[in-house]
């Protein structure tokens, strides 16, 4: 049985969701929690973090990978929220992308557990998971994204995206995925499984 796990998302306010998805980018959810809530702790409001020094930012955010960069896009965030949209975070897509350090995994978080929006946040568990099934071809997240969003009914998508997230950490791992071990219900039907570990 799969192990329900908090979203590296789960804090209570948008530009919570906003600025750990950013620190979760290539780092583990157990330290993108511990940084976040440690950042959140000192810094309350936009308008503290907008005014905190970036060496300070990365000397709490240090445990997470490409903290430096991490520290400045963080910083130029929290500027242009509280300059260019008052202290709000926006619900749109396509200004949440023009943000800096803001990708469409990281909108599409953001639009899924601030604003109730749907959307399918792909992170690299999405894209694995659906692509060693073979129930999708793709080769990178927004592909997966566009034909995801295609083939899933809308009122699947936060579901299915939690799910195989889920799934992804903790049961089809990106080198040894436990097949077997768990084992997986899906492998009678996993493209993966029977290719690649199935060979009897």
């Amino acid at each position: 049985m799969i192990k329900d796990r908090k979203a590296v998302v789960d804090f209570s306010s948008p530009h919570e969701v906003l600025i750990s998805t950013v620190l979760s980018q290539r780092t583990k959810d157990k330290i993108t929690f511990k940084v976040s809530k440690q950042l959140f702790l000192k810094y309350k409001t936009l308008k503290s973090l907008q005014k905190a020094k970036i060496q300070d930012i990365e000397k709490i955010i240090r445990p997470v990978n490409y903290y430096k960069g991490k520290s400045r896009k963080i910083k130029q965030v929290a500027n242009i929220l509280v300059k260019k949209y008052k202290g709000k975070v926006p619900g749109s897509i396509q200004k949440l992308i023009s943000l800096p350090g803001v990708g469409r995994k990281t909108a599409s978080c953001v639009l899924i557990y601030s604003f109730g929006k749907p959307a399918i946040a792909v992170d690299t568990h999405v894209h694995r998971v659906f692509n060693r099934l073979g129930i999708i071809k793709t080769k990178n997240s927004e592909n997966t994204e566009n034909v995801l969003m295609k083939l899933l009914p809308k009122e699947l998508w936060l579901e299915a995206n939690n799910l195989f997230v889920r799934f992804g950490q903790q049961v089809c791992l990106p080198k040894k995925p436990l097949c077997d071990e768990f084992p997986c219900k899906l492998r009678d039907r996993c493209l993966y499984y029977k290719i690649t570990l199935n060979k009897k």
